[in-house]
């Protein structure tokens, strides 16, 4: 189903503060604290000629957020980076001077984080990616995980050494819930979704994402003409929809927003015209993606940046994680999780539907670009749709 954008501000320029959080010196400052990490690696963007030519379009580009800082997600970017920024600023206070990224391994910086606790809510990659950066500066992680959370998911975030809070109901129970802990222990939140009077954390979240965007614009043989992305609260599409509006301006790609037929917060608050909460329903395979509410910063950023809202079936993503595992002849296998394959299954979906493809001006000249926000996160399930495990499929890539 599609809807395109009507709002109002659409079109109209960001809001100076997501301008500025989303532009190009701040992915250059990104870039420059990702360069600290040790196992920082650039995450490849492969070209789907075989794909592009069946599908009709003249090239699909998908940046494999799956080999990600060893966290298997885009999420990696995020969270940690937030953590990171907050330290530094107490470290800052705490010895009356600049604290830079190059001192973040320095005896007082750590005696500083040591005495930090961060928290969040969490459907698995965000709550690992926190408690990495916590980890890696000396700070405590408390991450708040709900019933829908798989055990395999819960066990990885223990594993980055946080501690584990259990919060029965869905995403956004857990999001109540680590809001209201955090408050009353003192902990800092660090949500990558964002509710009246708290922002800037999400926003900072949200900023760590452009260095995927550096990446891949330094790659593209040619600027795409269209970006689908998926969604969840809508912080990746934010990101990406903010960010090309300012780097391309009126130039800018056409974007569409791809969610779940099943956990259409952003969908629905487009048809509204505001942010809008939804109830929860059946839940759906794209488990990251599963959320009932917007942040209000991405849909601040969505409103005027999206060109298109989206959604797809449960049987569109894990068809397009098939199709991906077993690619066209010459395009690389791909491991893609549920959430992951949302934005390429999106575009799978225009093509099929005539009427989609004339409203978002798809044709045989354009140039999409999508992202593999998470390779197999939940491993049992990947092999259960796909029909081999992540291991055979790139083995016999």
């Amino acid at each position: 189903m599609l809807l395109l954008n009507h709002h109002p501000d659409h079109l109209k320029p960001l809001d100076p503060r997501d301008a500025e959080t989303l532009g190009l010196a701040a992915a250059d400052e990104v870039e420059r604290f990702l360069a600290e990490r040790h196992n920082h690696r650039e995450t490849p963007l492969h070209r789907l000629e075989g794909l592009a030519a069946s599908l009709g379009v003249k090239s699909i580009h998908v940046k494999d957020e799956s080999f990600r800082l060893g966290l298997n997600s885009f999420k990696a970017l995020g969270g940690s980076y937030a953590v990171i920024r907050l330290v530094l600023e107490e470290a800052s206070k705490a010895l009356g001077r600049a604290v830079d990224v190059k001192e973040l391994q320095s005896a007082d910086v750590r005696r500083v984080a040591g005495a930090m606790t961060v928290g969040c809510a969490t459907d698995g990659n965000h709550g690992r990616s926190v408690a990495m950066g916590a980890r890696m500066v000396g700070a405590r992680a408390m991450i708040f995980v709900h019933s829908g959370v798989s055990d395999e998911r819960v066990e990885a975030i223990r594993q980055c050494g946080a501690e584990i809070i259990q919060v029965e109901g869905s995403y956004d129970d857990s999001v109540a819930e680590a809001e209201r802990v955090c408050a009353e222990k003192g902990w800092i939140v660090v949500s990558d979704t964002s509710w009246p009077g708290y922002e800037r954390i999400p926003a900072l979240v949200m900023q760590g994402y452009l260095a995927l965007l550096a990446e891949s614009a330094r790659d593209w043989p040619e600027q795409p003409t269209h970006v689908f992305v998926q969604a969840g609260v809508g912080g990746l599409a934010a990101a990406v929809a903010g960010h090309f509006a300012v780097r391309f301006g009126a130039d800018r790609p056409r974007f569409a927003v791809v969610e779940p037929d099943r956990a259409a917060c952003l969908f629905e608050s487009a048809k509204a015209g505001e942010p809008l909460k939804i109830e929860p329903g059946e839940p759906t395979i794209m488990a990251m993606l599963e959320c009932y509410e917007p942040s209000l910063v991405a849909w601040r950023v969505l409103s005027r940046a999206a060109d298109a809202f989206m959604t797809i079936s449960e049987e569109d993503a894990a068809e397009t994680m098939r199709i991906l595992a077993a690619p066209k002849a010459g395009d690389p296998a791909i491991v893609a999780g549920e959430s992951g394959a949302a934005a390429l299954a999106g575009l799978r979906a225009a093509l099929q539907d005539p009427e989609v493809q004339r409203s978002l001006g798809l044709d045989a000249s354009s140039r999409i670009f999508v992202i593999n926000t998470e390779g197999a996160t939940d491993q049992a399930r990947y092999a259960a749709i796909v029909g081999r495990r992540p291991d055979e499929v790139l083995a016999a890539a």
